[in-house]
């Protein structure tokens, strides 16, 4: 079961900035609706306080954590070691997404390396922190960044990418809008 946490302890800070990825879960109130479970990398990921983190969001081939999000914010966090002692570390929170041009980007966005194809930022309020044993995750060596999706977002230009969020990241695979619904003329 592990233990639970009310809060990022320093020990999971330090835990979480060594690990390359991390991986995103969330779900639809309706038990019809599909949960979303989704690997993240990049050095995107930022804990800001013992209750808040967030993280730099690319265009992808869905949108489906902004629609969660914004139907209910319930959010989950997963972070494995792939080296070094085993540990897993889940933080449990209310998420919210932020698009370029809300208020609270000015503050965020200096936070990270954007790209071309960031598209918005997922800020979480964390209420648990939990951390299990890890003993059945398998060793992995880290050997570097993908660049395809730097290439792709390239190829696609700033008004491809547009086009392509127009058409593939405004409502979950659900129908449920997403925080970039109501941004897209």
């Amino acid at each position: 079961m592990g233990k639970f946490y009310n809060e990022i302890l320093d020990q999971h800070r330090a835990f979480i900035e060594k690990q390359r990825m991390f991986f995103v879960a969330s779900a639809p109130l309706s038990g019809e609706g599909h949960v979303n479970l989704s690997p993240k990398g990049m050095d995107c990921f930022r804990v800001f306080s013992n209750n808040r983190v967030a993280y730099m969001d690319i265009v992808g081939s869905g949108n489906e954590t902004s629609a969660h999000i914004l139907e209910n914010g319930r959010i989950t966090f997963m972070f494995c070691a792939f080296e070094g002692p085993p540990l897993i570390l889940r933080l449990y929170g209310k998420g919210y997404t932020v698009i370029p041009g809300d208020i609270e980007w000015e503050t965020l966005a200096p936070h990270f390396k954007l790209v071309m194809s960031t598209r918005q930022i997922i800020v979480a309020d964390i209420d648990m922190v939990q951390t299990s044993c890890g003993f059945s995750v398998p060793f992995y060596t880290y050997t570097g960044e993908r660049d395809h999706a730097e290439k792709w977002a390239a190829n696609k230009g700033v008004e491809g990418l547009e086009l392509y969020k127009a058409e593939k990241n405004l409502v979950s695979i659900d129908g449920l809008p997403t925080a970039l619904f109501d941004s897209v003329d």
